[in-house]
């Protein structure tokens, strides 16, 4: 996980890429709706992260690659329960009463839902909200900053979990966006 002090320092220099990267490769104006942006990049990120954990065979999803590894199931739930969190914050709310699965099916349920009540959160976020300070895993944050850091925390864990599919032979979903 990332330390908070990291994520501070950093947080600014990955903002200003992700704000300034889509007007740079496509040359455009400043989108009309930041969380529009933020939106459009959650669908990939959902789709390759639950093509991720679809990968993995049922009877594989308590793989660890070391005894002080997460088994595969467990990563997979962390960054759906992380992501809950994430977006409950953005919303100034608990988030709701989340299960704790460990067959493939649910765990892959649970994923995919994660994501489901995150793509009814960001579209909506206000550019009020998106400058407010919101509770969050990784401490008080800033709305974009949340957003950021959960797009980090996913990719940071998938990469992972793609890891684990390559130790058991198993080629990862190609990267999309």
């Amino acid at each position: 996980m990332t330390s908070r002090p990291v994520v501070a320092s950093v947080m600014p220099v990955l903002i200003s890429v992700l704000l300034l990267s889509p007007l740079v490769v496509q040359g455009a104006s400043a989108p009309a709706n930041a969380s529009g942006e933020y939106a459009k990049h959650l669908g990939a990120l959902s789709m390759l992260s639950i093509s991720v954990a679809q990968a993995m065979p049922a009877d594989q999803y308590s793989f660890r690659p070391h005894p002080e590894s997460m088994n595969f199931g467990q990563l997979i739930s962390h960054i759906a329960s992380t992501n809950y969190q994430f977006c409950a914050g953005l919303k100034d709310t608990d988030p709701p009463s989340l299960p704790s699965p460990t067959e493939k099916d649910a765990v892959v349920k649970f994923l995919t839902d994660s994501f489901d009540y995150c793509s009814a959160v960001i579209p909506s976020l206000t550019e009020d909200q998106l400058n407010k300070t919101h509770s969050s895993p990784d401490g008080r944050l800033l709305g974009r900053e949340i957003l950021l850091a959960m797009y980090v925390h996913v990719a940071h864990h998938r990469g992972q979990a793609e890891i684990y599919l390559r130790d058991k032979g198993i080629r990862p979903p190609s990267y999309m966006i």
